[in-house]
């Protein structure tokens, strides 16, 4: 299923000036420091850290960026852009081994940090350990050396930016991302510079955005949903980002909502929920909607705002890494519940049939957010090109003939249980029917008489499996569905972007099996 929609491809800081000639010198950037930049004074520090950092640097340098949503972030993203480095983006969150796994996979030889970031999220052993890997560039002692010519130079820039800015195609790289890891190892993702642009431009035309909102962003940069949708969509489409260096602090978010005036917020089903519980009634007041996508958004959370916060509009989107990374997402006014709305426009989309599964596809996408490709696995100057520009998903999908997109289930969550195959997604939502206000996961281990066996993970201390089995009794559940075993933890395991960690929670029920 396709769309005719064309998008002009665009490199990354053209587009950014283009902004300032289009919305005039707003002021479009701010974080927790409350230290807002007019797109001139965006311009002028990027020029200002970038020609710092490319003195450090080779032309064309994948050099990794380790800082949590900010303003440092956007300068530095933007900085290296501007004399031709490509950023890749380490989740810090990721563990040493998954971090120094990402620098050697992309190449990296330098990654940028600040000791302030690093002190605060108390990282030190982190850095210690990149440091037998990598160069650790502090960017606190660049900013130290920043001199009257420096500044004028900054000012020549801010008035002839495309004067200074290093030649670049939009099919140059954009950025470096790995995939979260949710379901097995990352991958690096190469997005071009056209990527990440067209990806703007798309959320753009499906959505009309008031270029009078502000876009509060808590989510990491290092994943795709924040990159792009907390900072490339509000600073190209003319509207003011507002970045908050973690998800986690609830209070704070829910406090700083009202007194910047946030307009959108873009987060996570699991934030959502953390932000609920210490909202008041009136703290998501400002809001046009929230945006959640990475997870699905869950029944009890839409009840929760519906009920408690005077029916904040709820916008499910969907994406991958791959796709720069939104592919779709629902409507203010075509919000359908329950799916992750339309295609993007520009974005094709074909189903696949899979053996066993009788409901939907196999997603596979193609369009011009769509990544160049994977890094390769022997060598991190090659890229492994997409077979016809088309993206396999992985995931088990509905798609109507108006674009709707209803997420069934990851291809790789889905248990042969005598025969049949059942949706780990749809075992999950058994569950919270039963438990709507705790959190769940299920996974499967092998079984010698049915082939594999469903275990339910929950933070529910009284779960009880003969609950499960009478609600799937009283409504129509098959008994397939309902785990053999509960396996009760104090809180599910979570990465750094607000999913559920698959890969943990199945090496901890692993672990027990064997042990028992």
């Amino acid at each position: 299923m396709s769309s005719s929609v064309q998008f002009q491809p665009e490199t990354l800081i053209e587009s950014l000036i283009t902004a300032r000639d289009r919305y005039g010198d707003k002021e479009i950037l701010e974080d927790q420091d409350r230290k807002p930049l007019t797109y001139t004074g965006l311009i002028r520090a990027l020029f200002v850290l970038g020609r710092k950092l490319a003195a450090l640097t080779e032309e064309k340098e994948r050099v990794g960026i380790l800082l949590p949503s900010s303003a440092g972030v956007v300068v530095t993203f933007f900085g290296l852009h501007a004399f031709g480095r490509t950023p890749v983006m380490l989740n810090f969150t990721a563990g040493e081994r998954n971090v120094k796994a990402a620098c050697e996979a992309a190449g990296v030889t330098r990654v940028l940090t600040a000791r302030r970031f690093i002190q605060q999220a108390k990282l030190e052993d982190l850095v210690a350990a990149m440091e037998s890997q990598v160069e650790m560039v502090w960017l606190d002692d660049i900013r130290a050396t920043i001199g009257l010519g420096d500044k004028l130079f900054g000012l020549l820039a801010g008035l002839m930016p495309r004067r200074f800015a290093a030649p670049a195609e939009p099919s140059d790289p954009g950025v470096i991302l790995f995939t979260s890891g949710s379901f097995g190892a990352p991958k690096g993702v190469m997005l071009t510079q056209a990527n990440l642009v067209a990806n703007a431009r798309q959320v753009a035309a499906h959505i009309a955005l008031d270029k009078d909102w502000v876009f509060f962003n808590p989510l990491p940069t290092f994943h795709c949903f924040g990159l792009t949708g907390g900072v490339i969509l509000p600073l190209l489409e003319g509207l003011k980002a507002f970045e908050y260096p973690s998800p986690l602090h609830a209070k704070q978010i829910m406090a700083l909502l009202p007194e910047v005036k946030a307009s959108v917020l873009m987060t996570t089903d699991t934030f959502l929920n953390q932000y609920a519980r210490v909202a008041g009634p009136d703290d998501f007041a400002s809001l046009a909607f929230v945006v959640a996508g990475a997870e699905k958004v869950k029944d009890e959370t839409r009840h929760l705002f519906n009920t408690r916060f005077g029916g904040v509009t709820l916008l499910e989107g969907y994406g991958v890494t791959e796709a720069s990374p939104v592919a779709a997402v629902n409507h203010p006014d075509r919000n359908r519940p329950g799916s992750v709305g339309q295609l993007l426009p520009g974005v094709e989309g074909r189903i696949e049939p899979v053996e066993g599964i009788d409901r939907g596809g196999r997603l596979f996408v193609r369009g011009p957010n769509i990544m160049a490709g994977y890094l390769s696995a022997d060598d991190p100057g090659q890229i492994e090109p997409l077979v016809g520009g088309w993206h396999d998903t992985g995931d088990i999908v509905e798609l109507d003939d108006e674009r709707y997109v209803e997420i069934l289930g990851r291809a790789k969550r889905f248990a042969k249980i005598g025969g049949e195959m059942v949706s780990l997604a749809a075992v999950e939502g058994l569950a919270s029917a039963v438990w709507p206000e705790n959190r769940h996961a299920v996974v499967s281990l092998p079984d010698a008489r049915k082939g594999e066996r469903l275990v339910l993970v929950t933070d529910n201390s009284g779960a009880e499996l003969g609950r499960l089995g009478e609600w799937a009794r009283a409504h129509g559940a098959p008994e397939l569905a309902v785990p053999r075993k509960i396996v009760k933890v104090s809180e599910l395991p979570v990465l750094g972007t607000g999913k559920t960690d698959y890969v943990a929670i199945q090496q901890m029920v692993e672990t027990q099996a064997q042990a028992a």
